[in-house]
């Protein structure tokens, strides 16, 4: 396929996505029968080495960072309590500085979790799951956790990045619900997730991969929607 049809075929498929992510609607805990004892919130790599400081700290993450604590403060105003970030934790010698530049080292500052979720009152009793690539799922502790919770059947997703650790963590919670016949929601607010933009030019003079973030940011969400995954304008 000639990359002229490539763009001239998807252009109404572009278009389309466009106006669906902005027509998303606002979502009400209430008559979403979202219940606060039967859910959970899971922050996805919302940590300093993604939103300020490092090779990867990227500004239009952090624009997430106030909508998701103001998230926080709501639901635990409401009586939800199971809080859990999954952040990157790396090993100084990860294997997945292969594909990205060294990150997020445990130990290190790139590795904390942002201040704006820091200064909740609440924060000491958020549970950490440090992971060490870019899926929640794996040696993280969070199946275990789940498996702990039987109560809880619905998940809401928030965080980075859209298209990376965000689309796995929200995958892998509905897909292995499919596949084990779980009666489970996961929810995606919109505005609480966001993904990093590298041109083609900078790419080429860094060596890194283009990464257009505005696109993958805006299919991603699509694709979640399309794998039955709620995606929703935000969540009030």
């Amino acid at each position: 396929m000639k990359t002229s049809h490539l763009i001239d075929d998807s252009r109404e498929y572009l278009e389309f996505v466009q106006n669906w992510v902005e027509a998303l609607p606002a979502a009400r805990m209430q008559d979403a029968k979202i219940h606060p004892a039967s859910s959970a919130l899971i922050s996805v790599d919302v940590i300093k080495g993604f939103c300020s400081i490092g090779p990867l700290a990227s500004p239009r993450v952090n624009t997430i960072v106030e909508p998701i604590a103001r998230l926080m403060r709501r639901l635990w105003d409401l009586g939800l309590r199971h809080i859990l970030l999954s952040q990157d934790t790396h090993e100084p010698d990860a294997v997945e500085f292969g594909a990205f530049p060294p990150h997020c080292v445990r130990g290190t500052e790139e590795a904390e979790t942002v201040d704006a979720i820091q200064s909740l009152p609440f924060f000491d009793q958020m549970l950490l799951l440090e992971k060490n690539s870019i899926q929640s799922g794996l040696n993280t502790g969070l199946e275990q956790w789940i498996s702990q919770h039987p109560e809880v059947d619905t998940f809401i997703v928030v965080g980075d990045c859209t298209d990376l650790c965000t689309y796995q963590l929200a995958m892998h919670l509905r897909l292995s619900a499919n596949a084990s016949q779980l009666q489970r929601r996961v929810i995606v607010p919109a505005d609480c997730v966001q993904t990093y933009d590298m041109g083609v030019a900078a790419a080429a003079a860094l060596g890194g991969v283009p990464h257009p973030g505005e696109l993958l940011h805006h299919v991603f969400l699509h694709h979640m929607h399309l794998n039955g995954i709620e995606v929703v304008g935000s969540l009030e």
